[in-house]
């Protein structure tokens, strides 16, 4: 039983059963949950963002874009897969030995430093994304602020956070009083059974190169990216 009463009694709707196979094929959340990994369908490297941001996100091209990233992890891969060069801060040894292990691309650089303030002085570099997911967000912000490149954009992952934490608010108050134009992204997101938000704080005149020729690309599991004849057949199975 999946709901107590009305119709939806049970979970033989073919609807609700295609629902489920997308989740299942086209996000893989099933394995980045179980297996507690970072990845798409083909296994490769996605950020801990929601996957409303990590679609976005995927829009752009970032072959000529530096990348600073505050807090270590799958991100680096995406990024260094993807952008001309990532310089990644990280403040746990544990951590660092094991990403310093895994993740050889040329363009990654990652650097060890302590909880303190060398932190967010270890990123030393203007950068066109700067990613806050790590520890000292309110320090990593304001150093963000002087290092982000002209039509830039900064990523705080787990923004949500925002309404039980002071320094939450303090940072995100001072990226918006920057004048710096804030779009929330809202959802699901790997290896988690629940939901948060990542938001993007965009300079004004933001106005990163397309991937493709138009924007917005057709999603994970979108229906007008599939040839004439099959969204055809999904309406005609889907009434």
């Amino acid at each position: 039983m999946f709901f107590n009463e009305g119709k939806y009694n049970t979970m033989d709707s073919q609807k609700f059963a295609k629902f489920i196979e997308l989740w299942r094929d086209e996000y893989a959340i099933f394995r980045t949950i179980d297996e507690q990994i970072c990845v798409d369908k083909n296994g490769e490297p996605l950020p801990w963002y929601t996957y409303p941001a990590i679609e976005y996100l995927q829009q752009f091209d970032y072959s000529h874009k530096q990348i600073g990233e505050f807090g270590c992890g799958y991100s680096c891969a995406f990024w260094a897969k993807r952008a001309q060069n990532v310089k990644a801060i990280e403040n746990d040894e544990k951590w660092y030995e094991r990403w310093h292990k895994e993740l050889q691309f040329d363009n990654l650089e990652i650097v060890l430093t302590a909880p303190d303030e060398a932190y967010e002085n270890a990123l030393n570099k203007v950068c066109d994304v700067i990613v806050i997911d790590g520890i000292r967000r309110l320090q990593c912000a304001q150093k963000a602020l002087s290092l982000l490149a002209d039509g830039g954009m900064i990523i705080v992952d787990d923004s949500d956070r925002v309404n039980n934490s002071a320094e939450y608010q303090q940072m995100m108050k001072l990226l918006k009083d920057a004048d710096l134009l804030q779009v929330d992204f809202y959802g699901c997101c790997p290896m988690n059974n629940f939901t948060k938000a990542t938001s993007l704080f965009l300079r004004r005149n933001f106005n990163f190169p397309l991937r493709g020729k138009n924007q917005p690309i057709n999603g994970i599991g979108n229906l007008w990216g599939k040839p004439r004849r099959e969204r055809k057949e999904f309406y005609k199975n889907n009434k």
